[in-house]
């Protein structure tokens, strides 16, 4: 038996120009989902100042802990629920054919956004992830698939830059003396700054409807191997005649569906580490509000005497400084080495890092980290700095790659939603639990948990349990073809015979 000769091709092209374009083309979504996803801490603050200023004492211009958690809450649930959804359309109708559909659904809803209507991101991971990984070759696939999820990195910082020039415009153009409790066009601002997020999405559109389908779907699910053939020579710089087959084929006939025992004994082990592991690093990742509140009390402590400009700017300012020195740099680390070292052990090792920096923040959190210091501060900084590296230069990549090249072509953007709507509900938890969880005692409306010491070790003991999860349940994919990655293929999957 011997694969098609346009599968071989994908496998073996060199790396060409349409390669770079299908990256920004399809991060152009992530990207958008970054901007809007890391815009909600920001603008909380911007709702607490503008909303609720009648409130007393430390809670004064703070936004309620239920209003904040059910912002947070629906924005990760609607992301949660467009992977699933979007994903196993995905599979049913054909990527391509999905694909603007989820990119213009993420530009309305965030236009919608600014008239608090909606919010529309999530579908764009498995189509994204599952494009890219169906068009790279077997060599630079994972390199490819990882450019794609860096472009969050770009939204993250997006967000924050877009968040300093709206509010200094705005502050320059209203009256914000001490009097004025809320600055003119206040409650425009935050809007706007949703709304903007719609654009680079807009802007890809066009290009995303020009894009033939991945030559895998339309040869492994559709069957239609010339179809495949002729996209692929639009796109890549091969003569038709070199992956035209010889012999006509047959229609095959799938032998098991996604619901069945068959699917669970083949792909349930690879649905489970991807899931469980995505699920993990998520409750970690996430719980990265923990930080920026800590942060943001010891080095904005003077929060009455600025205005909501003021405070959304240096806020936004931090983030923007986290992000060119920590999340960007972690998505580039993983760029280079996801096809040199492996999807595995890259995970191992974020986990890992992660683990340290959050037990070394935890275990002395009150007795050291907490006495003010301008040393303890820096060292502060720094170990956040670092877990947020290690999680991108580690499984908050290698989570977002392996589900794109484990399963076969007809469950593949299914798996990935799945996967990642697991992930989401660890957010979840991770960003609204251990929120609530980490007040030692009664403040801004929280109320008394378990405390930021006991938190923060449980979050490292949540990174130990990713490795273990990864050691013993995660499968290699690093130089193999999507075929081959497959567990126990098909052997009616088509393929010809030779003669």
């Amino acid at each position: 038996m011997a694969r098609l000769k346009v599968l071989t091709a994908l496998d073996t092209a060199k790396t060409q120009y349409y390669h770079f374009k299908a990256i920004i083309i399809a991060g152009m979504g992530l990207f958008t989902d970054a901007y809007d996803l890391f815009s909600i801490t920001l603008i909380i603050k911007m709702i607490g100042r503008i909303y609720y200023s009648d409130r007393h004492d430390d809670n004064k211009h703070q936004t309620p802990p239920f209003i904040a958690s059910a912002l947070v809450v629906v924005a990760l649930l609607g992301t949660a629920i467009g992977q699933v959804v979007f994903g196993r359309i995905g599979d049913l109708k054909g990527r391509r054919r999905v694909y603007g559909h989820a990119l213009m659904l993420i530009v309305i809803g965030s236009l919608a956004c600014g008239f608090s209507i909606w919010l529309g991101i999530g579908g764009d991971y498995p189509l994204s992830s599952t494009i890219m990984s169906e068009f790279a070759n077997k060599r630079t696939r994972g390199s490819f698939i990882a450019a794609v999820f860096s472009m969050q990195g770009f939204g993250i910082l997006a967000s924050a830059i877009m968040t300093t020039v709206v509010c200094s415009i705005f502050r320059c153009a209203s009256d914000t003396s001490p009097q004025k409790t809320t600055p003119q066009g206040a409650d425009i601002a935050w809007r706007l700054i949703l709304m903007i997020g719609s654009i680079p999405a807009a802007l890809t559109y066009y290009w995303r409807m020009m894009m033939p389908e991945t030559a895998r779907y339309t040869a492994l699910v559709e069957h239609n191997v010339m179809q495949a053939a002729k996209d692929m020579e639009k796109v890549l710089d091969i003569s038709i005649s070199q992956i035209t087959e010889n012999n006509s084929l047959p229609p095959t006939h799938h032998k098991y569906p996604l619901f069945s025992m068959e699917f669970l004994r083949r792909h349930g082990r690879d649905l489970f580490a991807c899931s469980s592991t995505w699920f993990l690093v998520d409750i970690v990742f996430y719980s990265s509000n923990l930080f920026q509140y800590q942060i943001y009390k010891r080095f904005l402590k003077n929060k009455k005497n600025v205005d909501v400009y003021q405070e959304a700017i240096q806020l936004a300012g931090l983030q923007a400084i986290l992000a060119v020195c920590s999340t960007i740099p972690g998505y580039f680390f993983s760029v280079y080495f996801i096809d040199r070292i492996g999807r595995v052990k890259i995970q191992i090792m974020g986990f890992f890092f992660m683990a340290l920096a959050f037990f070394a923040i935890g275990f002395p959190y009150y007795s050291y980290w907490t006495r003010g210091k301008e040393e303890s501060n820096k060292g502060f900084i720094a170990l956040y700095g670092l877990a947020f590296f290690f999680a991108n230069f580690g499984p908050n990549t290698t989570t977002f790659i392996v589900p794109a090249e484990l399963f076969p072509a007809r469950f593949r953007s299914t798996c990935h939603g799945i996967s990642g709507a697991s992930g989401k509900v660890g957010a979840i938890i991770g960003s609204v639990g251990f929120l609530w969880a980490s007040h030692k005692e009664k403040e801004e409306g929280y109320p008394k948990g378990i405390g930021m010491q006991v938190s923060l070790i449980i979050l490292g003991g949540v990174c130990i349990l990713g490795m273990l999860v990864t050691f013993f349940f995660t499968k290699e994919t690093m130089g193999r073809s999507l075929e081959e990655n497959e567990t126990e293929p098909e052997p009616e999957d088509i393929k010809i015979e030779e003669f």
